[in-house]
């Protein structure tokens, strides 16, 4: 085997090694084995938030203890492929069974890179669910039809990974796409791995909305929240907020419930306001807007704490929030992450979902600056 192969095998080896012992592999199997039993108790459904978690994190524990134990078998075929090439006789079988090999060695290496982005989420909050609010900025028609672009990115993103999405509010813009929106991707550590996303998006293209074909540049908000759980000791006094109901409109106008189901609620002492109008009920619609509101006082808390910190000199990222994305589709093609200098020629790949090679660069990124 050639020596700068083995090196690269070497390498991969260690990666691995680092990755298996960070997510312990012996405790997954162990904690698997608890959720199991847990599931399988008739009983646990009796509280339906407690077994929707058990079994996100259940399937969540099992995916990632296959990824690892699949990584493994792959690394250890691997010298055997080069063997196997090297045992050919010269000529083109050999140069394509060496071709095969150096092309799976390649893609082991992305794959075990992508695993070991999972193992940089250690903050506070990084293993819970995300609570994504999108909100159209500058640019009028084009900005809705950016934000709801966005929203369908997002859903789309966690429908290829398998994770569970519960949309809490949409408010739809006049004409076109949407005003904003709020919704959950459910599923451990997505808090952590979407946070990277939170900022302004842009997109630059010839508007649809424009009968003179002129070029547009319009603008869309991000913002990434973990979801709230029971142990956090976020208390809202009753008289704080006021509640309005409401009937829930849908796309034109066109009124999606026949009875006053929607919730808004406006936190005084903030005066943060939260929607909801997607539950069947005006009790549901309540409790759901309640989390929302919930995890945006425990986010308003914790940058109190960090901005408070900097002033003592604890240092941080003051650009953080601030324009980190292009998608550009005239006049060349081109998704171009500001902060990261990762970009791809494929706009629609991305709007489509396929953004984890953005997600994992951030990732990386925020580790780098964090340790910078």
């Amino acid at each position: 085997m050639h020596p700068d192969v083995s090196a690269d095998l070497s390498s991969l080896d260690t990666t691995l090694l680092t990755v298996e012992k960070v997510l312990d592999v012996e405790e997954l199997a162990r904690r698997i084995n608890e959720l199991e039993h847990q599931a399988a108790d008739p009983e646990l459904w009796n509280d339906q938030d407690h077994a929707q978690k058990v079994t996100s994190e259940l399937s969540y524990a099992q995916a990632t203890l296959r990824k690892v134990k699949a990584l493994r078998e792959r690394l250890d075929d691997l010298p055997v492929l080069y063997e196997i090439a090297e045992d050919e006789e010269e000529g083109a079988d050999r140069d394509a069974a060496l071709a095969d090999a150096d092309a799976e060695r390649a893609t082991l290496r992305e794959d075990i890179e992508a695993i070991e982005v999972r193992t940089l989420l250690s903050g506070e909050f990084d293993e819970r669910d995300a609570l994504i609010n999108i909100r159209s900025g500058a640019g009028g028609i084009d900005a809705a039809d950016f934000a709801q672009m966005l929203m369908r990115m997002y859903i789309r993103w966690a429908e290829k990974h398998n994770y569970k999405v519960e949309v809490y509010d949409i408010s739809y813009a006049e004409e076109a796409g949407i005003k904003s929106t709020t919704f959950a991707v459910k599923a451990p550590y997505t808090y952590g791995t979407l946070s990277v996303e939170q900022g302004t998006h842009r997109l630059v293209r010839i508007s649809p909305f424009d009968n003179q074909g002129r070029r547009q540049t319009s603008f869309a908000e991000v913002e990434v929240l973990p979801v709230v759980e029971t142990k956090d000791s976020i208390e809202i006094a009753d008289n704080d907020v006021r509640v309005d109901v409401y009937r829930s409109s849908g796309p034109g106008g066109q009124s999606v419930n026949t009875t006053d189901s929607a919730v808004r609620l406006t936190h005084i002492p903030t005066g943060i306001v939260v929607t909801c109008q997607n539950e069947k009920s005006q009790l549901q619609n309540k409790v759901a807007a309640m989390k929302v509101l919930q995890s945006k006082l425990m986010e308003r808390q914790r940058q109190e704490e960090k901005a408070a910190m900097e002033e003592l000199g604890a240092g941080g990222n003051a650009s953080w929030g601030n324009q980190m994305r292009s998608y550009v589709l005239h006049p060349y093609q081109m998704v171009k992450d500001l902060r990261t200098e990762y970009e791809v020629n494929n706009p629609s790949g991305v709007l489509d979902g396929d953004i984890d090679g953005f997600l994992e660069a951030g990732i990386r990124w925020r580790m780098q600056d964090h340790e910078g």
